[in-house]
């Protein structure tokens, strides 16, 4: 049989066992063979799958590409435009080609490494000596792991190589495997891991727990529409879980909130001055050209100074204006002069670079406030921001678009949504204006928070039957149709980045991002590109 070589998986072999993603002095001659030997050793090794996922080190690998496909939807520009913006710009204006990829090849290496990874750890554990409840709950949220590699990349390529066995250079055999099977192993790995951890401690740590692996669950069906599945798991995690809303929306991405009573799964920070443990994201996506002068301190302790990308458009702010949603909207939004919600009294003005900024806005979500600045003697990697993967308004969202399918309630529970934010219920609407008044409720109460572009992809226009994005963008779509006759004051005074956003997507391959073209040239051909790329 061909022997197919990919670069992403043949990094592990023998150097994936400690040296890159286990940072761990050795003993003596520590190898595969003598690792994994207690408790202690698995915990590290866990641990450090988690952060692989959650939190890289490398800003550039993971979280880079997240905030991209933000960009590439209606809820964000690239927004940086005193900066080069080649590794956002071919995925955020559809430019992206397989050798032209920008940032969307990192996170397609950096999940294999991950996953070649959990592969070995799986592998290894099982033969451990440690107590069956330590293995089952290493074990467990590992296999986590996996699945959460395998879902970002099914969403973002479609059927991805696929395998669940450490590799080693005589077996590099991979072709792409269908999405249906990536999303068969996902499920496997999913309701695997919520066993194994069905015993382990629901610490509010971080950790992952059975409720991460049935919420994914609850996510991954929805996304295949198999309603049915999507209501059984999101129902149960809102019935039996232990989480509640935030009695504040705001409070849900509060610096002094983290792991609330609404997080299922976030990304840990800190911002210990001695470790490089704080988020990058607040910086990557902070306001650009913060000025002292600017804050009523007139001091610099006040001052972040981001780097300006993922901001806001005037779309998604005038979604939560046809609301009158003024508690997502200025939680989500704070526009270039006004205060920052919550943080009104030291920043009633917030001010910064509009010749840097495309919108002249910012999101709320993942502002600093300024008490939390002034702790701070280290900011750049020092930021205490935990990010939410998961929470339970998702699962209110999942169970009310699957009751919708199904014929249940679902008015109820995107009015649970609304209420939480001091909306009045929505009644009396049925068919397709409850449908997209779903939708909508998904966009407003989830955006920046990564499942956008998978939204737009996956939700099906009920006038047309097509996807959402298809309405969207493209010459013809509402949303570049809406920016090229726009008259924001913010938008369209700096066109350094273009204002027809979208108007090059193509529905014949841009439902999906393209297999990087090195890949494919590695494995002799054997790995397909996707159509029309």
């Amino acid at each position: 049989m061909k022997k197919i070589i990919v670069s992403i998986i043949a990094f592990s072999l023998f150097s994936a066992s400690c040296s890159d993603f286990i940072e761990k002095e050795e003993r003596g001659t520590q190898t595969l063979e003598n690792y994994f030997q207690t408790a202690q050793e698995c915990e590290n090794y866990t641990n450090e799958l988690t952060k692989r996922l959650l939190l890289p080190n490398d800003w550039w690998t993971l979280l880079a590409p997240r905030v991209t496909n933000e960009m590439s939807t209606d809820d964000a520009w690239m927004g940086n435009t005193g900066q080069d913006s080649g590794a956002h710009r071919p995925s955020s204006q559809y430019l992206i080609t397989p050798d032209n990829m920008g940032d969307m090849n990192s996170i397609y290496t950096a999940h294999y490494y991950t996953i070649q990874s959990a592969n070995i750890g799986l592998e290894k554990m099982a033969l451990s000596p440690i107590s069956e409840t330590l293995k089952n709950q290493y074990m467990g949220e590992s296999l986590f792991v996996r699945a959460y590699c395998y879902y970002e990349l099914v969403n973002l390529f479609g059927g991805v190589p696929l395998y669940t066995t450490s590799l080693g250079t005589a077996d590099l055999k991979l072709e792409r495997s269908s999405a249906a099977a990536v999303y068969a192993q996902i499920e496997s790995d999913l309701k695997e891991s919520a066993a194994k951890l069905e015993s382990a401690p629901v610490a509010k740590d971080g950790r992952i727990n059975k409720w991460a692996a049935y919420a994914l669950l609850a996510r991954v069906s929805l996304f295949q529409e198999k309603w049915a599945e999507a209501k059984n798991y999101s129902n149960k995690v809102i019935t039996e879980g232990p989480f509640a809303l935030e009695a504040d929306f705001l409070n849900i991405w509060n610096v002094n909130n983290h792991n609330g009573v609404e997080s299922i799964l976030e990304a840990q920070s800190s911002s210990v001055q001695n470790r490089d443990l704080g988020s990058a994201l607040p910086t990557l996506s902070g306001a650009r050209g913060e000025d002292k002068k600017n804050f009523p301190s007139n001091d610099a302790a006040d001052v972040l100074d981001g780097w300006g990308w993922c901001m806001p458009t005037s779309d998604l702010e005038n979604a939560y204006l046809s609301e009158n949603d003024v508690i997502r909207r200025r939680s989500t939004i704070t526009k270039w002069g006004e205060a920052a919600y919550g943080d009104e009294v030291l920043n009633p003005t917030h001010k910064f670079s509009l010749n840097d900024n495309k919108s002249g806005r910012i999101c709320r979500k993942y502002y600093i406030p300024i008490a939390t600045r002034r702790s701070l003697d280290k900011k750049d990697g020092h930021l205490p921001l935990n990010i939410p993967l998961i929470r339970l308004a998702e699962m209110y969202l999942t169970r009310a678009e699957a009751n919708y399918h199904l014929g249940g309630d679902a008015l109820a529970d995107i009015n649970i949504i609304r209420a939480r934010v001091k909306l009045d219920p929505k009644t009396g609407i049925s068919g397709p204006t409850l449908l997209r008044q779903i939708y909508k409720e998904r966009r407003l109460e989830l955006a920046f928070e990564g499942l956008r572009l998978f939204d737009i992809r996956r939700e099906k226009d009920p006038t047309t039957g097509r996807p959402v994005i298809e309405s969207l963008m493209g010459p013809n779509g509402t949303f570049v149709k809406y920016n090229q006759s726009s008259t924001d004051p913010y938008e369209t005074t700096n066109l350094r980045e273009p204002q027809d956003k979208g108007i090059n997507f193509d529905p014949s391959k841009h439902l999906l991002w393209p297999i990087p073209q090195l890949e494919i040239d590695l494995s002799n051909g054997v790995i397909k590109q996707n159509p029309n790329y």
